[in-house]
């Protein structure tokens, strides 16, 4: 069923309302002038009123006639233009006194469905803002459009706050470990060094820059993911060439492919040029490749393919890894979730590779999903526009 637009919705009802108070007023008075001819009717004789009903059947013979018998029994005043006497003005005073009423009862009616919607979208947000988020607003069969997609995006709304919430619940207790682990490592060591553990030496130091690289690397993801969530993410759109771009990322990781022993296929077409931010996207490849030789090396291959489709460009990295869990394909973009029980063969890393490459993606106005290969393995698909707003 077709839904009407709130302004039809709302103008709609204001229309009958105002028709039917005319109507109705209207109708009293007919009846009122009705009740009055009955009236002088049943006060003439038997043959004038016989007389009378005779001469209106054929007005046009019988004009003298009937012109007696209304002179013997109306008031000249009726028949004068206009309200005859100060009694037919009463009369309209009257029916418009007892009309008003029931408009108004009659426009709260009306109104009511869409004043009890509002007010439980009110009652809704207070909810929402005093912090329970499972709260949702029911949607009913015949509001007007803008009120469905009205409840519809208030659902999604607190849908993605609770959603937020619990991110970041889980977040917070995940950071804490992942902050303190290099942390704790790094300080270990050094408490070592002071305490004569371990010989104060260049090779001790640099274990304690590794932990600290790392903890540095970890917060630089936090702050990238930070600025991409607020949509402050800057970029530097130039236009160049994916295939090139591409092809050097697999160049660098050529030692990797070749220790994980795995055969890379790269399948892109050198006419195919974008615009965006290099940089951005260099690290989005960086973050694939290495995902496919931490969790898909022992499926040996590697395809990388790209596309266009009208003004989008398609990048698809495919494995032949074990694939993870068809419910679990939604939690890879999770911040530090890791699927280490299912697919990883080398465990490490802060969790937040896929998490980069989602807001990435977002921050171009594109997205990457993945999906189960037939044949075993995964598909990790990129989709951006070939023109990114800068």
């Amino acid at each position: 069923m077709r839904r009407s637009s709130l302004w039809i919705w709302v103008g709609l009802r204001m229309t009958l309302l105002a028709v039917g108070a005319v109507l109705s007023i209207v109708a009293c008075m007919y009846l009122y002038y009705w009740i009055s001819d009955y009236r002088v009717q049943a006060s003439m004789t038997p043959e004038d009123r016989a007389q009378y009903l005779s001469a209106l059947a054929d007005v046009e013979h019988n004009q003298a006639a009937l012109w007696q018998l209304l002179e013997r029994y109306y008031d000249i005043e009726d028949f004068l233009p206009g309200f005859g006497d100060n009694t037919d003005w009463l009369a309209l005073y009257s029916f418009v006194i007892l009309v008003i009423p029931v408009v108004i009862i009659v426009g709260l009616l009306l109104s009511r469905p869409l004043s009890r919607q509002f007010r439980k979208i009110a009652q809704a947000a207070r909810r929402v803002a005093d912090g329970d988020l499972e709260v949702r607003v029911l949607q009913y069969p015949g509001q007007p459009a803008e009120m469905q997609r009205l409840c519809g995006d208030f659902n999604q709304m607190v849908e993605r706050l609770s959603l937020y919430e619990r991110e970041v619940a889980q977040s917070s207790s995940n950071l804490a470990h992942e902050l303190r682990t290099p942390l704790n490592a790094a300080l270990g060591r050094v408490q070592g060094m002071l305490d004569d553990v371990f010989p104060l030496s260049p090779e001790q130091l640099r274990l304690v820059q590794g932990q600290l690289n790392n903890l540095n690397t970890l917060v630089g993801d936090l702050h990238l993911l930070s600025l991409a969530h607020a949509g402050q993410l800057p970029l530097h759109v130039t236009g160049f060439s994916l295939a090139r771009l591409v092809e050097e990322r697999l160049d660098w990781f050529a030692p990797q492919f070749e220790a994980a022993g795995m055969r890379v296929t790269p399948l892109l077409p050198d006419t195919l040029v974008l615009e965006a931010d290099r940089s951005r996207l260099g690290q989005l490849i960086n973050i694939l490749i290495e995902n496919a030789i931490k969790y898909a090396s022992e499926g040996r291959t590697l395809d990388v393919t790209a596309w266009r489709e009208g003004d989008w460009l398609q990048l698809e990295f495919r494995d032949r890894g074990q694939a993870i869990a068809q419910k679990d394909l939604g939690n890879m973009f999770v911040r530090f979730w890791r699927a280490e029980q299912s697919r990883a063969r080398v465990t490490g890393g802060g969790g937040l590779g896929l998490s980069i490459a989602q807001a990435i993606c977002e921050a171009h106005g594109g997205s990457i999903g993945a999906r189960r290969r037939d044949e075993g393995g995964l598909a990790l698909r990129v989709t951006l526009p070939l023109k990114a707003c800068a």
